[in-house]
């Protein structure tokens, strides 16, 4: 069953367009062209994602999500706005989207954010994947609890690397979306407490220290995706052969 999408922008030129490229891509669009229209789409059916431009009349997109979160805390949603303003950013954010898009953008990276966002939330088991405290990334055995990573080289030839705290917790959260992307503000607002341009060099330091960590594996891979966040790839053995 195609993911269905409510989709809300006050350009009905952009907004047919944007609807038709994501029916191709197999999902269900509803398209409203104004806030107050969109919120009565919302109560009508049933959605697994909203896109919200954030100028728009009647209801701005801002409004219309923090309408929607009074009623569920869980929808997914992403901003889309011509604007890049920092204050806009952190507002949308604040407010609990789930991403944030500057037109104009690519079509294909829309898609994978919103890939990765439904992905997140239809597999999501909080309860069980809090209960997960170690993972096997590759040839690596990493140990949440005691925040240590092991590194099988075969035989006798097995080194051990004891993480910070910060190290630890941004390593779960990957192995947790292995092979998956990893938004840059949910693992901020996670592991940081905010989203910042200070805690965001932060998070780039700690990054370039886990891929140190891991270059013993040369099938293990955190590749950066530009504007979104980052992904930890681990290719099978046959695949990178």
């Amino acid at each position: 069953m195609a993911n269905k999408i409510l989709l809300v922008e006050d350009d009905q030129n952009f907004g047919d367009v944007l609807r038709s490229y994501l029916e191709m891509n197999d999902y269900d669009v509803t398209l409203a062209v104004d806030g107050e229209q969109g919120l009565d789409a919302y109560h009508r059916g049933e959605f697994d994602l909203c896109i919200f431009d954030v100028m728009m009349p009647k209801k701005d997109g801002f409004t219309l999500a923090a309408d929607i979160r009074e009623k569920d805390t869980a929808m997914p949603i992403i901003f889309l706005t011509a604007r890049g303003i920092k204050e806009d950013v952190l507002k949308g954010f604040k407010i609990g989207a789930d991403d944030y898009i500057t037109k104009p953008f690519n079509s294909e990276e829309l898609l994978l954010r919103i890939q990765a966002i439904l992905k997140r939330s239809t597999n999501q088991k909080p309860d069980t994947q809090e209960d997960i405290k170690e993972f096997n990334i590759g040839r690596y055995h990493f140990n949440y609890p005691l925040r240590i990573l092991t590194f099988d080289g075969g035989g006798q030839d097995e080194e051990k690397e004891k993480l910070s705290p910060k190290e630890a917790q941004l390593l779960r959260m990957f192995a947790v979306n292995l092979n998956d992307i990893l938004p840059r503000s949910e693992a901020l607002n996670k592991i940081w407490g905010e989203d910042t341009y200070f805690t965001a060099r932060s998070m780039d330091v700690f990054v370039t220290k886990l891929r140190k960590y891991l270059k013993h594996d040369e099938n293990i891979e955190i590749v950066n995706i530009h504007g979104n966040g980052f992904q930890l790839l681990v290719k099978a053995e046959e695949e990178a052969s």
